[in-house]
Order: C-alpha cells, then sequence, then structure tokens
C-alpha cells in the first residue's frame, strides 16, 4: 500500500505510526509501525520513528508492505547467557550464530525469542513489535555482549546513551595480516554500499562518522589479536574499518579480499570478532556499570592456532591469556 499525504491540522500532533494507520484503509498501527521502524515511511524525506509526532505541512509519503505486519515473537525456551538480571535491565552473552531479533524470512530462534521466554515482561516494551526492549544490536556472527530493557523508561534511557556515545564498547578481533601499527584511531565515515545494498563503506564525502581505535596485544606470523574501542555504533563498523586499511578480520566473508570470500577456512567459522566489555550508567540508579565476557571456544581456539599452538594445550593456554587481557 504506497502511502503520501501532506499533514492537515487535524492529524498535527498525533503519532505517525498513528496516522498512518488511520489514513490507509486496513493497515494496523503495529503494521505502520514495523514500516516506519524499517525506514520504508519517511516524514518529509526523513526517518523517523514510529512515535515521532507529526506537523502539520509535513510530507508522510512511502509504503507499508505486507510482510511489515506485526512479527507475532514466540517463546523459545532455549539457553540464554545472563551476566546480570534486575527489574530494570537484563545483559546477554550472545553466541556466534544467533540473529538479534525477528526480520524478514525469520521469526523464530533469535535473541529475542529467547528474552521472551526467559523474561516475558520484556515483550511489552519498545514500539517495534518484532524488537521489544533492544538497545542496540551484534551482526549475527559476531559474540558478546548485549544489553536489553525491562522497561519503557530503561529503554528511553539507554538509547539515549548510545545516541550520545556515553556506552563504552570494547571488542577482541582477530585481523589479517602481521604488520599493523601498534595502536592508532580510525575516523572514516560509513554509509551503504552504492552498488552491494547488504554491505557498507568507508565514504570521503558522505555518510555518518565512525570513530575505531585498536591496540595490538598479540602479533603472529599472518595476523594480530586487537584489542578495539568503539566510540560510535555504526553497522558492521570494525569490520569495514579494518577492511578499508587492508586488515580484514579472519573469517569475514563479506569484508574479504576478494581471493578470500568463497568459503570458511575451518579454524575461522565466522568473523573473528567478540564484545567483551561493555560499560553504562544504569537507567534507575545511575551507578556506572561495567561488563565483561571471555570469548567463545570458537575464537580461542582460532586464536590459539595462529599462535601455532597444539589442540591439546590450546583451550587452557589461550583462556588463561585472554583472561588476563579482558582486565587489561
Amino acid at each position: 500500500m504506497k502511502i503520501d499525504f501532506t499533514v492537515s491540522s487535524a492529524f498535527a500532533g498525533q503519532r505517525l505510526d498513528v496516522a498512518v494507520s488511520r489514513s490507509v484503509p486496513g493497515c494496523s498501527r503495529s503494521m505502520a509501525a514495523a514500516a516506519v521502524s524499517k525506514g520504508d515511511i519517511r516524514v518529509s524525506g526523513q526517518r523517523k520513528r514510529p512515535g515521532y509526532r507529526i506537523r502539520k505541512g509535513d510530507q508522510v509519503t512511502g509504503e507499508v508492505h505486507p510482510e511489515n505486519q506485526a512479527i507475532k515473537v514466540s517463546s523459545d525456551p532455549r539457553t540464554l547467557d545472563v551476566i546480570h538480571a534486575d527489574s530494570h535491565i537484563v545483559v546477554v552473552n550472545k553466541p556466534p550464530g544467533l540473529v538479534v531479533h525477528p526480520g524478514a524470512g525469520r521469526c523464530e530462534n533469535t535473541l529475542v525469542n529467547r528474552l521472551v521466554c526467559h523474561f516475558p515482561d520484556i515483550s511489552e516494551v519498545g514500539e517495534d513489535p518484532a524488537r521489544p526492549g533492544i538497545v542496540h544490536r551484534l551482526d549475527k556472527d559476531t559474540s558478546g555482549l548485549i544489553v536489553a530493557a525491562r522497561t519503557n523508561h530503561s529503554l528511553t534511557f539507554l538509547q539515549k546513551e548510545f545516541k550520545y556515545h556515553r556506552v563504552e564498547k570494547r571488542y577482541l578481533a582477530l585481523v589479517t595480516g602481521s604488520d599493523l601499527a601498534e595502536s592508532g584511531e580510525i575516523n572514516r565515515s560509513i554509509s551503504r554500499h552504492p552498488v552491494h545494498r547488504k554491505r557498507m563503506c568507508v565514504t570521503r564525502d558522505a555518510g555518518k562518522p565512525a570513530r575505531t581505535r585498536w591496540e595490538v596485544i598479540q602479533r603472529f606470523e599472518n595476523a594480530c589479536l586487537v584489542r578495539v574501542r568503539l566510540y560510535t555504533g555504526r553497522t558492521h563498523q570494525i569490520r569495514v574499518h579494518f577492511y578499508d586499511m587492508g586488515y580484514p578480520l579472519l573469517g569475514d566473508l563479506t569484508y574479504q579480499f576478494r581471493r578470500n570470500r568463497k568459503k570458511a577456512r575451518p579454524s575461522h567459522p565466522r568473523q573473528m570478532l567478540h564484545a567483551w566489555g561493555m560499560a553504562f550508567r544504569h537507567p534507575f540508579s545511575g551507578q556506572k556499570l561495567w561488563f565483561e565476557v571471555d570469548p567463545p571456544g570458537d575464537f580461542i581456539s582460532a586464536t590459539a592456532g595462529e599462535a601455532g599452538l597444539g589442540q591439546g594445550e590450546r583451550i587452557l593456554t589461550w583462556k588463561t591469556f585472554l583472561d588476563g587481557i579482558c582486565q587489561g
């Protein structure tokens, strides 16, 4: 259903999703909210949130697709690695291979499905029925820490903390090459790739500012283990920045030298990226919280493999080594 109307005084002040649902026959509010969240509906060419209060003269355009109907998030009792939980927030350790929230073609087996099972109150948090409580995301094949909100107040608070870059995010990554500078900072804007629409790219004249800082903590013959601090949260930021410098992440088939894009090596089954540390203010107490979580077994094994250790000594040796890194 195509949408194209100018906001009159009668509609001014209403929520965008409500105005869209009332102006299009057969369009529910949840359908409208999903379309707005995806960017399929815009106000005067700009992307807005479903709760945006429209103004007289705003031009609302776009389209509501059938697949944008509200996704009913099913409850999934599978394991959830909870690092911290209280009545306001939940901090979990996401395993690699798990998608954060339902989307087109996937309604089950996501982190959200598990959160809704273990913390049912999350299903009522937020405006997007497919992403209840979700404040930020990790790529499917990136492991590590994610915080989710259990109340609307917590969601709004944490969204602002992320928006204004007040959340500290630390990662571990294995990158290609051994000659990466000891430390450095990348300040290069990122935008959607002009040809490959599922990829991002570094741009010089457009895009959103993106800032990444790294420190090499171990060099190997053909790779480096780096500790990364993310100052902004652009899509695929770490992967894009290191690829643009010529040091793509091991196991990353999307941002990779062309010769290495065809298939993953058994020792690098995914992009070797782990969100190990995160600090933010608690939305109720205001207290500064710090969380950290060890890398999963595949990351430890891949790191040990780059170091040339035998299988028998990998896990114990590198688990101890990485524990020391995360504490540093």
